[in-house]
């Protein structure tokens, strides 16, 4: 095993993981004021609502999805459902929500290139948000296809293996990766990568699910009553 891909894959998460939670801590702490999506609507509406609802609806499945089928060790679940049956299940609904995604985020970046007003006032930032979301969202699609041509689920319990090592800080999870396609480690790595740039962008957004919106008081909207007018004086 070659040191590099030692680091991309024990060291390196180690690396992003750290800097998303303490940048994203300092950044709440010394910039609270910045800790915003930096929406782009009152701008131009256009293609947002649809763009930003698919993207949404798609990532936060997609991200669930993740987190369930690495982190679950396979003793939990092995009485249940068959490891090349939970592949199916995860190629099914990543690539419903996968497509979904894409259609999303796909309509957000031609936005962001095309219309001058958002292009003018976005910021580097933005740009490279949106360019690495899209190209980590293509290796996961393409990943689908690769998946279909071995559906004995043995990649998926590597890389399970590779995540569980990882989030309980044992060596050797590398060990895991090292025969999985090239699509399947670059995948990794640009997510990886994503916690690493997400505290100095507008993902940091991500702490901040509005979760109280489901128990907030309704909030009142009156319309604006017309002004008196009076006629000229006797």
């Amino acid at each position: 095993m070659s040191y590099f891909h030692q680091f991309a894959f024990q060291i390196y998460p180690y690396i992003a993981l750290a800097v998303f939670f303490i940048g994203s801590w300092v950044r709440f702490d010394k910039s609270m004021y910045t800790w915003r999506t930096g929406s782009s609507q009152l701008l131009s509406d256009k293609g947002m609502r649809v763009g930003s609802n698919l993207f949404h609806v798609g990532v936060l499945a997609i991200l669930g999805g993740h987190l369930v089928g690495l982190l679950t060790p396979h003793a939990v679940y092995e009485h249940f459902i068959t490891a090349p049956q939970k592949q199916l299940m995860a190629m099914v609904v990543g690539g419903v929500f996968g497509a979904l995604c894409f259609i999303g985020i796909s309509i957000l970046l031609v936005r962001r290139l095309t219309n001058p007003r958002v292009r003018a006032t976005g910021t580097f930032g933005d740009m490279l948000v949106l360019v690495l979301l899209f190209a980590q969202l293509v290796l996961g699609m393409v990943s689908i296809a690769i998946s279909a041509g071995h559906m004995d689920g043995g990649v998926m319990m590597q890389l399970g293996e590779w995540a569980q090592h990882i989030v309980t800080f044992r060596w050797g999870a590398a060990n895991f990766i090292t025969d999985v396609h090239w699509v399947y480690k670059l995948h990794v790595f640009l997510g990886m990568t994503l916690f690493l740039v997400a505290p100095f962008t507008r993902l940091v957004h991500v702490w901040s699910i509005p979760v109280s919106y489901l128990w907030r008081p309704y909030q009142v909207v009156r319309r604006r009553q017309p002004a008196l007018r009076y006629g000229p004086r006797a």
